[in-house]
């Protein structure tokens, strides 16, 4: 059994047994923390705290979800690095091409499991028959969670063959890949104007109901790849930016 991670043991401490039973706000207030809405410039969210209370303000503007994995990431903070006065801005929330040892980051990785717990996530996902973007949607909605860190945590929960990446006009900002992957199968830097992905962010081609099958050498530059195929669906992020899910051939797996 996978031991339980630091949010998650909030959770089962309180007998959350459900994604409709994780109220963050009453979370919160089991933590010593004080939530606030206002309108934030420049910032999704703020605490600042002793050794035992907190106020945590979260942008009023930033959509429900934001709001909500803000709140769950500020929370984060109180556990890891109480004590200190921080200012989180758009790019530090929900921000996965952070280092894994980014204080933002493990933030995210704690907002991630209170969000959307392991011990609730992975029972839901064996009823999932393949990882498209509507059975993610599906999910998120159930979860109140965005898409992308939805897609992130299936991903990491290594029940399907597939590899996430975001990327701009110029570059790949990060990606995230089944553990079950050989790790030669490894995204290239840049997109290749072939693929479903630079056309909807290039020439604002409509997202794709269904993931549609491509050559792997769109995507990958390992030597053979051209011998197989993927199956690409992509979705727009803000600020001219694009999130794909691949989900990988039989073969791709170690």
């Amino acid at each position: 059994m996978i031991a339980l991670t630091p949010a998650e043991r909030i959770l089962k401490g309180l007998g959350i047994e459900a994604p409709s039973e994780i109220d963050l706000e009453a979370i919160a207030w089991t933590r010593g923390a004080v939530v606030n809405y206002r309108p934030l410039d420049r910032c999704e969210a703020t605490i600042v705290g002793s050794e035992r209370r907190a106020v945590i303000t979260v942008n009023g503007r930033s959509p429900p979800e934001r709001r909500r994995f803000s709140l769950a990431h500020e929370l984060g903070h109180w556990h890891h690095h109480k004590g200190k006065m921080l200012f989180c801005g758009g790019r530090d929330v929900c921000n996965f091409a952070n280092s894994p040892l980014d204080p933002e980051r493990q933030a995210d990785a704690f907002a991630s499991d209170l969000i959307l717990p392991n011990y609730l996530l992975s029972p839901r996902l064996r009823r999932v028959k393949r990882p498209t973007l509507a059975a993610a949607r599906e999910i998120a909605e159930e979860y109140s969670a965005s898409l992308t860190a939805t897609l992130f945590k299936m991903t990491a929960l290594n029940r399907f063959p597939i590899i996430i990446a975001c990327y701009n006009k110029t570059k790949r900002r990060w990606f995230e890949r089944s553990p079950m992957l050989q790790p030669w199968w490894f995204p290239l830097d840049s997109l290749d104007r072939a693929t479903f992905a630079a056309d909807m962010l290039f020439n604002e081609a409509a997202e794709e109901n269904f993931p549609r099958k491509m050559p792997a050498d769109a995507w990958f530059g390992f030597k053979g790849c051209d011998r197989f195929e993927v199956e690409e669906q992509s979705f727009r992020l803000p600020d001219e930016e694009i999130l794909t899910v691949l989900k990988l051939p039989d073969e791709a797996v170690a």
